[in-house]
């Protein structure tokens, strides 16, 4: 594989791992642009024998995002503004109110995660990685991942139907 046919095949992933925990657009594209340099520098130097590329390009994206929010001195938290995703169609307005009310809902819910967890769940959910990929990635076990995503599914499944009853 080539420098190329990695960033087109993993570019879409690593921005939205980066737009989870970024937040911001404008830096969400920022930190991205930095990640695929680092790769970019470290592409040669690259072995696949230690560990997959999908892995390995995944670290580099996780400490860009710890540097940028150590830059910031501020928690890694997701966007609620960012939340709604724009329709084809012009929806009614109480879809649309529904629709912001719910993803307000579970953005909170992933908020509210402990920041380990919330990584996981960003590698899981908005990166696309699978258990064994992600244990790979964080040191942890496979199993561990899995208990780990588990339990902060159920989680912010408690901390969802709770604010509903509100």
């Amino acid at each position: 594989m080539n420098f190329t046919e990695l960033y087109d095949r993993f570019f879409n992933r690593v921005y939205n791992y980066v737009r989870y925990h970024v937040r911001l657009p404008d830096e969400t594209d920022d930190v991205t642009g930095r990640i695929f340099e680092a790769a970019l520098r470290g592409f040669e130097t690259y072995d696949a024998a230690r560990a997959p590329v999908q892995a390995w390009l995944f670290t580099i994206a996780r400490n860009a995002v710890i540097d940028w929010a150590r830059a910031r001195n501020r928690r890694n938290e997701v966007s609620l503004e960012d939340a709604a995703e724009q329709a084809g169609a012009e929806p009614r307005a109480e879809e649309v109110l529904e629709r912001k009310d719910e993803a307000r809902l579970l953005l909170e819910a992933v908020a509210a995660l402990d920041e380990r967890s919330r990584d996981i769940i960003a590698l899981k959910f908005s990166s696309g990685m699978t258990n064994r990929d992600i244990a790979l990635l964080t040191g942890l076990g496979e199993s561990n991942v899995g208990i780990v995503i588990y339990r902060a599914v159920k989680k912010m499944q408690a901390d969802i139907e709770s604010k509903r009853k509100l």
